[in-house]
């Protein structure tokens, strides 16, 4: 009786064996999907452009002009920023085959004006009285 359960053990292990290898590779092949989607490339030839902007914010401090054109080979452009110290920064560029020039420019002089120490604010409330009990 004990051999009977033992070859039936050693066969059933083999026939779970063969059945988990079966369905390991069903498994692998059931999820392979068939054609996948790619975002094609799409290449458009470089285009001649232009445009410029201008900003002033007085609550900001922001002040400056751009403005860029392109013949689609050859990139122009300059800008002006104006500087904390009172300057105004102007760089004018040309980006070609070559590489990328630009000549910056200064406007005006620097300032740095004397700082001054600010004065506190004289105090709006009186200091308390100290009470004290006499024993």
């Amino acid at each position: 009786m004990v051999r009977y359960l033992l070859a039936l053990t050693k066969s059933t292990m083999k026939l779970i064996i063969f059945v988990a290898l079966i369905a390991f590779a069903a498994a692998d092949n059931a999820y392979k999907t068939g054609k996948t989607y790619e975002d094609p490339v799409v290449t458009y030839p470089p285009r001649p452009y232009s445009f410029g902007y201008d900003v002033k914010d007085k609550d900001s401090y922001a002040d400056f002009v751009h403005s860029e054109s392109s013949d689609a080979k050859v990139t122009t452009g300059s800008y002006r920023v104006e500087l904390p110290d009172g300057r105004t920064q102007i760089v004018s560029y040309r980006a070609d085959d070559g590489g990328y020039t630009a000549d910056v420019k200064y406007e005006g002089e620097a300032q740095y004006p004397e700082y001054k120490e600010p004065e506190a604010p004289a105090a709006s409330y009186r200091a308390p009285v100290a009470k004290t009990q006499n024993y």
